[in-house]
């Protein structure tokens, strides 16, 4: 006589756990002050996101640097991220740009042809002279040379290099003292004040 089969103990059966559901995307815009770090901690103590952005799961989409200041994109959607920050989308990215000296004619034609850098030439931008823009203060403010002038301009590029504002500028003889980014392709500050953010529909049309 067959005995009955014995019953599976519990602990064989597969355990399943519960995936959590997806986190609803988020894209938020920040005016990043000047010495901030793009990223969310240091080990050497400077300022960074997380002193302004208490929104875990969201990285920047590109980066600014510590010395400039103005947008700022994160977002938790890394297909998102990548359309922003990756330059082969091309997304234009305005900036605004204190410069010493008074730019000529010639010199933002040869920012428009494009400049000669260390890692090749840059694609053509959109520059123009600017009358002085409505700007908070620059916290330090801006080290003025008092026999020399200073200038705005607004470069417009659709590149991603390091430091390639201040590099173009530079390379036209046009030292830049404060460099503000105030657009990335649709996205704009929009009257934030340095150290705010605000959420935006996430997504790229």
């Amino acid at each position: 006589m067959s005995r009955p089969a014995r019953p599976k103990h519990p602990a064989s059966r597969p355990y399943r756990v519960a995936k959590a559901p997806p986190a609803e995307p988020r894209l938020i815009v920040l005016n990043k002050p000047f010495d901030v770090l793009t990223q969310f901690n240091d080990d050497q103590g400077r300022a960074t996101l997380k002193d302004f952005v208490a929104v875990p799961g969201v990285y920047p989409a590109g980066r600014l640097d510590r010395d400039s200041e103005g947008l700022l994109l994160l977002t938790n959607d890394g297909q998102l991220q990548a359309k922003i920050a990756d330059p082969r989308h091309k997304l234009a990215k305005t900036y605004w740009v204190q410069v010493e000296g008074e730019p000529s004619a010639e010199q933002l034609q040869q920012l428009r042809d494009g400049v000669q850098l260390n890692d090749g030439p840059t694609l053509p931008a959109g520059a123009r002279q600017l009358s002085e823009p409505e700007l908070w203060p620059r916290n330090p403010p801006v080290r003025f040379r008092k026999s020399v002038p200073t200038s705005w301009l607004e470069l417009v590029i659709r590149e991603g290099r390091n430091r390639q504002v201040r590099r173009m500028t530079a390379a036209v003889g046009l030292p830049t003292l404060r460099l503000v980014r105030v657009r990335i392709g649709p996205w704009s500050l929009d009257g934030l004040q340095p150290g705010e953010w605000r959420d935006l529909p996430p997504s790229l049309k």
